[in-house]
């Protein structure tokens, strides 16, 4: 019996070994929803559920390479983009996105890890912004990358609200803040607040009070890619991540020394 294949996700992002973060999360996070995993490697990194203690980043070649094999193989459903270290690997995926026109892409902007790693540095992420940005149909900055990314504190829901604006004004179509309860102090709530040009909207979770956990950013970020690739809208791709997510802090193991992995 014929079956319709799994749409096909790729994830454009680094490794963490540990398999919290990164790649390695983002093809489980994918197979969870029903969707073939493909990965392009970005960097190679060296941390473990404690921290992160260094990287190695791969050469925008070998980045375009990865993304051309798998392009020109399988019909790509959606992307999600993670760890990009360095200007020439962001124009290179940029670039290969543009040539092999593929959609619904979630970036995931990440600049900082968990344990305060800085990951990329200021010229990649104006080429972040400049390159990526505009090919996204959502940005996903948590509270310390979106500070990063507009170059000043957010302290405050007004703070919040330039943030988007500003965001939108660099470029992108959507983004979605994450962590905004803990502006707004709701303990009792995980808020994110989506920013589009012609409005806003909170998406809202139970807040799971307990021991730090890792790789939360990649699996909400791979999560809705995977969700837009079965089709969904915008707003249903999120929500329905956002339950993943939930659960799988919830459901998060200790299985090292330090921050437990989001069990996806």
């Amino acid at each position: 019996m014929n079956m319709d294949p799994r749409p096909v996700c790729l994830t454009i992002a680094g490794v963490d070994p540990s398999g919290g973060a990164g790649v390695l999360a983002d093809i489980k996070t994918f197979a969870a929803h029903d969707c073939f995993g493909t990965g392009a490697i970005a960097s190679l990194t060296f941390q473990n559920t404690t921290g992160v203690f260094g990287s190695v980043s791969q050469s925008a070649e070998t980045v375009y390479q990865q993304i051309k094999a798998v392009a020109e193989d399988m019909e790509i459903a959606a992307v999600k983009t993670g760890m990009l270290p360095t200007r020439e690997v962001i124009e290179a995926v940029a670039a290969s996105i543009s040539e092999f026109r593929l959609r619904n892409v979630v970036v995931d902007p990440v600049v900082r890890s968990t344990s305060g790693f800085d990951l990329i540095d200021d010229a990649a992420l104006d080429a972040l912004v400049e390159k990526m940005f505009p090919l996204a149909v959502v940005v996903t900055p948590n509270l310390a990358e979106a500070e990063r990314i507009i170059g000043g504190r957010i302290t405050s829901i007004a703070d919040l609200n330039f943030a988007g604006a500003k965001m939108l004004d660099r470029g992108a179509n959507a983004v979605l803040i994450k962590g905004g309860h803990s502006i707004e102090r709701q303990p009792a709530k995980a808020v994110d607040r989506l920013y589009l040009r012609e409005e806003t909207k909170e998406f809202e979770a139970e807040f799971i009070a307990g021991e730090p956990v890792h790789g939360t950013g990649c699996a909400l970020s791979s999560a809705i890619a995977a969700n837009l690739a079965h089709g969904k809208g915008l707003f249903d791709a999120i929500a329905d991540a956002k339950r993943f997510v939930t659960d799988s802090i919830r459901t998060a193991e200790k299985v090292g020394h330090g921050n437990r992995p989001v069990n996806v």
